[in-house]
């Protein structure tokens, strides 16, 4: 069930202060195994998080396609660890942690 419901960040390690940057999560598909997007059962919302702070926000409607993957442009002032978390609406809230790419520590200049 994680290999389809856990989110995965893909950023930079490294970022200047106040620069804007991309910031990518997706949801699931590891090892190929792509949450469904259907009628029933969906991801409702993907979140980020810098530290405790919410940063972004992305709400989704059931629709048929293969997978979720959203990116955010954001900047920081300073170091963080950023979270995502997801909402599958049979599944619930999941959050991934720096070892499943949940989330990822940024160290600003």
């Amino acid at each position: 069930m994680e290999k389809k419901h856990l989110p995965i960040i893909d950023a930079p390690s490294s970022v200047e202060k106040g620069k804007p940057f991309l910031v990518k999560v997706k949801v699931g598909g590891i090892d190929g195994v792509e949450h469904p997007n259907m009628l029933g059962h969906w991801i409702n919302w993907v979140e980020l998080y810098a530290g405790e702070i919410p940063i972004a926000k992305v709400n989704f409607a059931p629709v048929v396609s293969n997978g979720y993957e959203v990116t955010f442009k954001i900047s920081l002032e300073e170091s963080t660890i950023l979270k995502a978390r997801e909402y599958c609406n049979l599944h619930g809230v999941w959050e991934g942690d720096e070892i499943t790419g949940g989330a990822k520590k940024i160290t600003v200049k």
